[in-house]
């Protein structure tokens, strides 16, 4: 048989949420023929059986990490048109059809994405997520490129697609796809084409996900992996229930290290800024607190 799309699924310890993963997906109104694939990367739950039990196909990748993970799904599938998707996330019945809308539009699109909506959590993470895709959407909209991609929701052409780098951790999956499939054509962001993911992550709190998740293990991990080639800086801990944690000693001083590197190079002249301040406070001091016949 010949599949329109593959949707390809990597997962780690997500016996919790799969089933109702799969069971959204099978439910598309697309009347084409698709395939779905999980991939079970080093699960010790019953994830894999979960989803053998929905029907559906179970490959195994045991090098860890959500690249390889995907790199063995799109390997092993077949479809026109691969779909990235996450095991924490339910898709909405018309999601391939907008998809397919999206690749009918015109034969130089390689790429078509969409928003990634938090259906629990923080109401901060919420209203975080809908802040970042109205940005998307709005520079979209203004000059025609999409800058940031969900790995919940993104399809790309299989005969355009060059490879997950594999060294990449978390961004990998995103950002680096991205990067190359702008290469091979044009990228299509349908705004109105949401997925609707867990935000459990969220639950450790705001400093956790933007200092330590965000900067640490996102932005800064693919920034030096991608430009050492290799993994110096590995996966972020994996988040697989509902109690709040609190972040590791070693997390926070990393963390902690990064803010205060950020924010130094948010001057040009970090020295001279610093050197200034300090001459500024030690004026004021010499001119309103000491004596008129003292001097320094």
């Amino acid at each position: 048989m010949t599949f329109r799309f593959s949707v390809v699924i990597p997962c780690y310890n997500e016996a919790a949420y799969i089933g109702e993963a799969v069971r959204s997906l099978q439910k598309q109104d697309f009347d084409g023929a698709y395939e779905i694939i999980v991939v079970d990367n080093n699960c010790t739950d019953d994830t894999a059986r979960i989803a053998q039990d929905l029907g559906v196909r179970v490959v195994t990748e045991t090098a860890p990490g959500v690249c390889n993970a995907r790199q063995a799904g799109t390997t092993a599938s077949s479809g026109e048109i691969v779909v990235s998707a996450d095991a924490d996330t339910t898709y909405a019945p018309d999601w391939l059809s907008k998809i397919d809308r999206g690749f009918r539009s015109g034969d130089d699109v390689v790429l078509v994405v969409g928003p990634c909506r938090y259906s629990d959590g923080p109401r901060w993470g919420r209203v975080f997520a809908r802040s970042l895709f109205g940005a998307v959407h709005g520079a979209y909209r203004a000059t025609g490129r999409t800058f940031y991609v969900s790995a919940t929701n993104i399809a790309f052409r299989r005969d355009r697609w060059t490879g997950y780098d594999v060294h990449l951790t978390q961004g990998g999956d995103e950002l680096d796809l991205l990067r190359r499939m702008r290469r091979e054509g044009r990228v299509v962001y349908d705004h109105t084409n949401p997925t609707f993911t867990s935000g459990r992550r969220f639950t450790r709190g705001f400093f956790y996900n933007v200092f330590v998740c965000l900067f640490v293990f996102y932005l800064s991990a693919y920034a030096v992996n991608r430009l050492t080639g290799r993994r110096v800086i590995g996966s972020a801990p994996a988040f697989r229930g509902a109690a709040r944690r609190r972040p590791s000693a070693r997390l926070r001083l990393a963390a902690a290290g990064l803010v205060a590197t950020l924010a130094l190079f948010a001057f040009q002249q970090p020295r001279a800024y610093l050197a200034g301040k300090a001459d500024s406070a030690v004026s004021y001091v010499h001119q309103h607190t000491l004596p008129g016949g003292v001097r320094w």
